[in-house]
This record gives C-alpha cells, structure tokens and sequence, in this order.
C-alpha cells in the first residue's frame, strides 16, 4: 500500500530491501533539490508537486524535522491556493511526522481536508489512522477516526482497492474496539457499535469535526467556509 505502510516509499524495490543509508538518502536529496532549483521545471506542473513532496519524505527520513516542516509548510501553502487537494494533504501529513510544535495542527487540517474532498481513500484512512495513534485507548476520538475510515472506503472505493482497504479498516475499527472497550466478541463488538453510534454518518461525522477542532485549537490555515461554499454538493 503508498500511504498505510510504516515509512513513506523513498526507493527501495521490495520491503525486504534494507533502507537507504543516510549517505544515499541525502544523495537523493541533493539531487531533487537540484531539479527543484532548474528553471526549465514549471512550479505547478506533476512533476514539480512530487518532487516537492519528495524532498519533504527524504528530510523525514533525515530526522531533519524543522526542514522538513518548512518544506511541508510551503507545499501546503501553495497546494492549498491551486486547490490541488491532494497533494495539499500529503504535505500536511509531511509536517505532523516532523514532530514539529504543530504537528497535530497539520494533522488536523490533513484530515479535514481529507475527509472532505474525494481523494484516494487510502490516503485518507492514513490520516485518521494517524489520529486513532495519537489518542488515549479508552478516547472516543478513536473509534470515530475508525468508524469515518471505514465510510470513506465504502464511499469511494470499489473491487479489489475496496476489498483490501475494507478489510484493513474492520481491522482497525475491531482493534481500536479491542483497546477501548476491551471488546473481544462479535456480539459486544456489535454492541459497542451501537452504544457510540458508530453505525450512523450522521451521528459519527459530526463527532469527527470536532476531533479535529480539537487539534487545529482554531489555528487554522485554509478558509474552511470558502471551501465549502465551492463544493458542488453542500
């Protein structure tokens, strides 16, 4: 999977494949430096984005926090004004893993803008599994991350993407149930399903937004309300 494995993909060829030396990782980033600095690169084109994004991944990898924070900030930034969503999310999650002051910030706003717009539904159950890891066990703000997880692989998904994604979130719902609640059965497992509405977007999303103001704190980058204004569907 891109965005739920352990570490963001910086070149191996296979998970048995030992990781880049941090010799061979700030050889990588040299190099994309360089071709972010070429003229000839058009700043919004495909390829600028993922090297953009790149060069915050191999810092991560660096330990080097604050640089990859101020890498991600910019992206974000830029993203965020050409309303390239997407990528605008991955580099809020870029700066949450940077450990910086504002991690939790960014996470926030990663998931909001996750959970609003239709992106890969993969990337967006890594966002709010990165929320359900960032809670107390017995936090409800977990069960709900895991219970929107599973709602945005049924919106969005479909065959095998929606088999394998769907099977990772019950895990993760069954799991996150296992360490709240102590749940170890179907039907308590049902049970508990019901006691905190986890079967019912309209109970469950709400919830969700207010998780997330709790880690944005009203520090927010983005104007909410003029993005919602230009949803098609509101």
């Amino acid at each position: 999977m891109k965005y739920l494995g352990d570490s963001f993909d910086l070149g191996a060829e296979s998970q048995d494949e030992a990781a880049p030396s941090p010799a061979a990782l700030n050889t990588q980033l040299s190099a994309v430096q360089d071709r972010l600095n070429e003229s000839e690169i058009e700043l919004d084109s495909p390829q600028w984005r993922e090297l953009a994004l790149q060069e915050g991944r191999l810092l991560l990898a660096l330990e080097r926090g604050a640089d990859a924070w101020q890498s991600g900030r910019q992206c974000f930034d830029r993203f965020c004004a050409a309303r390239l969503w997407a990528e605008a999310i991955e580099a809020a999650r870029i700066m949450f893993r940077s450990g910086e002051t504002d991690a939790l910030v960014a996470l926030g706003h990663g998931v909001w803008l996750a959970v609003t717009f239709p992106v890969d539904p993969e990337l967006s159950v890594a966002l709010l599994r990165d929320i359900i890891e960032e809670t107390p066990d017995d936090s409800d703000g977990a069960a709900v991350a895991a219970a929107a997880a599973a709602y945005v692989v049924d919106l969005r998904s479909e065959g095998k993407e929606h088999e394998s994604l769907s099977f990772f979130t019950n895990q993760m719902l069954g799991t996150v149930a296992r360490r709240h609640s102590k749940i170890e059965d179907q039907q308590a497992f049902d049970q508990w399903i019901e006691r905190l509405e986890l079967n019912d977007p309209a109970h469950f999303l709400p919830r969700l937004r207010n998780v997330v103001d709790v880690l944005v704190q009203d520090d927010w980058w983005i104007d909410r309300e003029a993005i919602q204004a230009s949803l098609p569907v509101q």
